[in-house]
């Protein structure tokens, strides 16, 4: 069985940040980097600070939007008093993809060993969007992209990706 064309997913970046500006943004640019390489669409990228009411305004607009299909946000998602973005998404999601911070924490495992625990990656679904949001740091945006999100992305990851599921999120 040959390999299917490439589906090209259309992703909005979020970089939830106090202090991130665009020009310093090294792990929102690698994601964008490494989403382009794969053949997919940049519909937007934001930097938007560590409060949870305009996390959760700009995931809203994605969500509502017909043309983005997946949101990864990277920042925030760390034990400290202003990381609090999965506080801010999970009320949003329709479906919670456990597996999404159980396979980041695995594989971050491999690298930075019992640091991760430190990670409170999620993963889900909302009004048939995929909402993916990493750690801050631009090795732990590698290694989501990398290892977890894009085999996902791919339509050609077996046994089964995300992408197969795409038209039937909405499903009532």
């Amino acid at each position: 069985m040959t390999d299917k064309t490439i589906v090209p997913i259309r992703i909005a970046i979020l970089t939830v940040s106090d202090s991130r500006t665009e020009a310093d943004d090294t792990s929102g640019d690698a994601l964008v980097e490494r989403l382009t390489a794969a053949g997919h669409t940049l519909v937007e990228k934001v930097i938007t600070p560590d409060d949870k009411y305009k996390i959760r305004a700009l995931l809203s607009g994605w969500i509502a939007d017909e043309n983005v299909d997946v949101v990864i946000s990277t920042g925030g998602t760390g034990l400290t008093g202003r990381d609090i973005t999965p506080e801010a998404v999970k009320p949003l999601l329709d479906k919670e993809i456990e597996g999404v911070g159980e396979l980041f924490r695995l594989v971050s495992y491999e690298e930075i060993g019992t640091s991760t625990i430190a990670s409170r990656c999620i993963g889900g679904v909302a009004n048939g969007t995929f909402i993916f949001c990493l750690p801050g740091s631009t090795g732990a945006c590698r290694t989501g992209w990398d290892k977890v999100i894009a085999p996902q992305l791919d339509c050609n990851t077996r046994p089964c990706n995300i992408v197969a599921l795409m038209p039937r999120l909405l499903e009532k």
